[in-house]
């Protein structure tokens, strides 16, 4: 069912000019299929997106699988759900391919060794043949020196009788990257100008002793080779650049430009984790979050339109034509769920009526059993109860009482509002609106203002107690609207059982 959903995410390209694409605008989301596809990396792939259809570029997908261990097909499935879900459709990717394939890492071993070889032959990169041991006393040395953990370089300048002596005792080396001396600078898009002094990098491995890349070497051919003029990723990937700015040097490759994305925050102003609450994007849509609501929401976490600019609801097109990479802040952006379902609900209230029963029918059947899309009441009901919701799951506790008089009832607002003293207003109430010649808003209005006049209270003290007497709640619509809505056989049956709660 999976790959049917992600047949409009995975579209391949409607161009196969590879001329056309080296000179375009190209952008990747890189995701790894290790877990749960992360509101922080849903940001990412979403500014991606963002940068590339607002200046008619390409958005490609590459699935980085190269840790083994780790790697999940369903993890992968998941990424492809969580992007079709919030409407990120890739131009080339691992399903539907592309010019620049295949477009998984563990699909392209053969792709980094012999770019590996490469720097080794050019003397850029070199072997090291430390065991896991010896490693580990040379950082548990440096610790007791009170030294920063690093590798030390022992195996920088290796003779070749050396090396073939290791290898004749077994051991297998990885390839580690010869750092050169210098500065690492770059005018980063977001964060301005950036520089690190390649002192502080150690000489990082390239190839691991099984010969497979990391990440950082994997990432540089894959950019390189797919044309990404525009790297676009999150804060932590920071410390990562310098390195990959030297392998492309080294490599003799064009550096892209980079913009580093501020990190997502809970409201305590720390990273975003799972101690915040929900943090897995399909766990907000398994929620009733709207995709549209999520991707403008998203979109607002780390950019703004433009000074000054109040409007928070922007369509997808909106967005497209507003987004620029210069309006990307750089200090970190809070995820706040609240401003989320405060979102949510706006997008929920101003949807199609038909549209909204269609996407809360598998809540509202559990309900509504016999639920009448077409139907007129059905239709104003569901219309006036999804007002007050959060999500599209909630639509099943807000609609029940329209249609059933088997409600939740609210204990503390019954105990409140239903008292010795206002059940007899309320049969009072009941009477009179037996009597009306016509049940609308303004009868019912009228119906109650006259009583209380005539009992010499507020009108509110018969308004709170019919309305729980009729909803079970204490908050909802305005109660004229409701109690016309219902309809008077309802109200007069809930208004006549009030006396045995």
């Amino acid at each position: 069912m999976l790959k049917r959903e992600t047949a409009k995410l995975l579209k391949p390209m409607t161009t196969s000019d590879s001329a056309t694409v080296k000179n375009s605008i190209r952008v990747r989301m890189a995701p790894s299929p290790t877990g749960s596809f992360h509101v922080g990396s849903a940001r990412t792939a979403l500014f991606n997106y963002l940068f590339a259809r607002h200046v008619s570029g390409q958005f490609i997908l590459r699935v980085e699988d190269t840790d083994m261990q780790r790697n999940d097909a369903a993890y992968e499935q998941v990424i492809y759900e969580a992007m079709e879900w919030l409407g990120l459709h890739s131009d080339e990717n691992p399903l539907s391919g592309g010019p620049y394939g295949p477009y998984r890492q563990s699909e392209r071993f053969d792709l980094y060794r012999e770019y590996a070889q490469q720097l080794v032959a050019s003397g850029a990169a070199y072997p090291a043949y430390e065991t896991a041991d010896e490693l580990a006393a040379m950082k548990a040395e440096q610790a007791a020196n009170k030294l920063p953990p690093r590798y030390n370089g022992a195996h920088r300048d290796l003779t070749a009788e050396q090396r073939a002596a290791f290898e004749a005792a077994g051991r297998k080396a990885v390839l580690r990257f010869r750092v050169p001396e210098g500065e690492i600078a770059w005018d980063d898009v977001v964060r301005g100008r950036v520089a690190w002094q390649s002192k502080e990098i150690d000489d990082f491995v390239i190839q691991k002793s099984d010969t497979t890349p990391t990440y950082n070497f994997a990432c540089v051919v894959d950019d390189h080779l797919m044309q990404v003029s525009d790297v676009i990723r999150g804060e932590d990937g920071l410390s990562n650049t310098p390195r990959q700015i030297m392998l492309y040097q080294a490599l003799g490759f064009e550096v892209p430009k980079f913009a580093h994305l501020p990190f997502l925050l809970g409201r305590d102003r720390s990273k975003l984790s799972k101690r915040h609450g929900p943090v897995s994007l399909l766990d907000f849509r398994d929620q009733g979050i709207l995709p549209e609501a999520m991707f403008n929401y998203l979109s607002l976490l780390g950019w703004n339109p433009g000074e000054g600019e109040t409007q928070e609801i922007f369509t997808r097109e909106e967005l497209i034509q507003r987004f620029t990479l210069e309006n990307v802040n750089k200090a970190g952006a809070i995820f706040d769920v609240e401003k989320l379902h405060w979102m949510n609900t706006q997008y929920l209230k101003q949807m199609p009526i038909a549209r909204f029963i269609e996407l809360a029918r598998p809540y509202l059947l559990e309900a509504v059993p016999d639920l009448q899309a077409e139907d007129a009441y059905t239709q104003q009901a569901i219309n006036m109860a999804r007002e007050r919701i959060h999500g599209i799951a909630d639509i099943k506790d807000a609609a029940t009482y329209f249609f059933s008089d088997n409600y939740t009832v609210d204990e503390t607002g019954a105990a409140k509002h239903l008292t010795n003293v206002s059940k007899p207003r309320l049969e009072q109430l009941r009477q009179r609106f037996e009597a009306l010649s016509e049940w609308n808003h303004d009868s019912i209005e009228n119906a109650i203002r006259t009583l209380a006049t005539d009992l010499n209270i507020k009108p509110a003290e018969l308004i709170h107690p019919v309305r729980m007497a009729v909803s079970g709640r204490t908050v909802g619509p305005s109660v004229f609207e409701l109690l016309a809505v219902l309809g008077r056989e309802r109200v007069l049956r809930r208004l006549s059982g009030v006396g045995g709660r």
